[in-house]
C-alpha cells in the first residue's frame, strides 16, 4: 500500500512542477515584453530616412535606431530633429558645430572650418555650396543650438538654409546609434 500511496503524491509534485515552470517562463516572457516597450518608449525609437539629404551614408527608406537618453549633441553626430522654423516633418543630419563654436563656411572652396580648423569630412558627397535661401551664419553658434548639414551637401536644406536655420537643441529627437534595415547594412552608423 505505501507503493501506492507515493505514485498520486508524485504525480501531483510533477503537476505543480509543471505549472511552476510554465507559470515561470510566462512570466520571464511577460517580462521581457514589458522591459522591450519601456526601451523602445523611453530610450530607443525607430525612424525611418526620408529622401536623399544624408546619401551615401544613409539612403532613403533606410530603418534607424536612435537614442537621446542622456545625450548631449557633439560633432558629426547624426541626429534626427523634430521640427524647425518652416518645416513639419522629421529630418535627419549631421551636427557640424554645436553651441559656442566659431563656425566659417568658404562658399568658394566648400571647406567647413570649426574653431578655425578646416573640418576632415571623408562622409560627405559633393561640394559645400551656396544655397539658394541662404541664412546669415553666426560666427559663434548660440547657446542651446547646433549647426546641421546633411552628408550630401549639393541636395540638402539644413542650417545653410533659412528654411531650417540653427537648430535648437530641444528639438533634437535623438542620435542615430543603429542602423536596422536593409540587413544588409546592418550596424552602427
Amino acid at each position: 500500500m505505501s507503493g501506492d500511496n507515493k505514485n498520486p503524491v508524485k504525480a501531483g509534485e510533477a503537476r505543480i512542477s509543471l505549472t511552476a515552470f510554465i507559470f515561470e517562463w510566462v512570466n520571464a516572457f511577460m517580462t521581457a515584453i514589458v522591459v522591450v516597450v519601456l526601451m523602445l518608449t523611453f530610450v530607443f525609437r525607430q525612424v525611418t530616412v526620408s529622401g536623399p539629404s544624408m546619401n551615401d551614408t544613409l539612403s532613403d527608406k533606410d530603418r534607424l535606431i536612435i537614442t537621446n537618453f542622456m545625450y548631449t549633441p557633439q560633432y558629426k553626430d547624426i541626429v534626427v530633429i523634430s521640427h524647425g522654423q518652416n518645416y513639419k516633418d522629421p529630418i535627419i543630419k549631421r551636427v557640424i558645430a554645436t553651441a559656442g563654436q566659431k563656425l566659417s563656411i568658404n562658399f568658394n572652396t566648400g571647406d567647413v572650418s570649426v574653431d578655425g580648423v578646416v573640418l576632415e569630412e571623408d562622409y560627405i558627397k559633393g561640394t559645400t555650396g551656396l544655397v539658394s535661401d541662404p541664412l546669415e551664419i553666426p560666427e559663434v553658434i548660440p547657446e542651446g543650438y547646433v549647426f546641421v548639414m546633411g552628408d550630401n551637401r549639393e541636395n540638402s536644406k539644413d542650417s545653410r538654409s533659412t528654411d531650417i536655420g540653427l537648430i535648437p537643441v530641444k528639438n533634437i529627437i535623438g542620435k542615430v546609434v543603429l542602423r536596422i534595415y536593409p540587413v544588409s547594412q546592418f550596424g552602427s552608423v
